[in-house]
């Protein structure tokens, strides 16, 4: 878990081959936040296959509103309702160790399709086209990892320092960790947004979030008892 020299490497390369849109100081400046790079235990866990819709949303919030899309299948975004929707939602965050597992899916690379530049063509907000939905999937089949900004339940610290070894979210008050918001910024202006792409790329909570629930693995008794 964490940006690696590897990847670090992999985005040197591309700022050497032109890449890059502006010059890349103040991301390596700041590579600290997700480093040290370290191994992190992960027991099996479900995590759904994009962000919760807006069609979603309003199954758990009636009163949901959207301000960004009119698309009931897109992601819904929220703000002063986070709250409400995680004291309704029978599901979990993930912490962020699982949220960087599942979108990497087993890479080691900047973005589970590599060590490219990612293109805007990466970012997927909208899942009411299936056969694009399935083409945007990781090896996990999770769809849409880093497009948008996803809350995780770890409270905001710049570094992984002393970080648990485990899945476990680190908790405090302040900010939560954002993870990803690819297309949170589309279309695109030339700013690099393309790094918020990356699998180990990680910030602090500001306006609105997107959420991808989490819920544990059924035990058999619970298997049993539901079906």
């Amino acid at each position: 878990m964490g940006l690696s020299d590897a990847e670090l490497d992999a985005v040197r390369a591309i700022e050497r081959a032109d890449g890059a849109d502006d010059d890349l100081g103040a991301f390596f400046a700041g590579v600290g936040r997700a480093r040290p790079v370290r191994e992190v235990r992960v027991e099996p866990f479900l995590i759904a296959r994009h962000p919760l819709t807006v069609a979603q949303a309003r199954h758990w919030l009636p009163e949901y509103e959207d301000s960004f899309t009119e698309s009931d299948s897109s992601t819904a975004r929220f703000e002063d309702d986070l709250d409400d929707l995680l004291g309704t939602l029978p599901f979990r965050l993930p912490s962020e160790a699982e949220w960087e597992y599942a979108a990497r899916a087993g890479t080691t690379t900047l973005t589970f399709r590599g060590d490219g530049r990612p293109d805007e063509d990466q970012v997927l907000d909208d899942f009411a086209d299936e056969e694009r939905t399935a083409a945007a999937e990781n090896a996990f089949g999770l769809a849409a990892m880093g497009s948008t900004n996803e809350i995780c339940a770890d409270v905001w610290i710049p570094h992984f320092t002393d970080a648990p070894v485990d899945v476990r979210p680190r908790t405090g008050n302040g900010p939560q960790v954002v993870r990803g918001g690819g297309g949170d910024l589309s279309p695109w202006q030339g700013c690099d947004e393309w790094l918020l792409l990356l699998s180990a790329t990680r910030d602090a909570s500001q306006d609105f979030t997107a959420v991808r629930p989490v819920a544990p693995v059924p035990t058999g008794q619970e298997h049993a008892e539901h079906r």
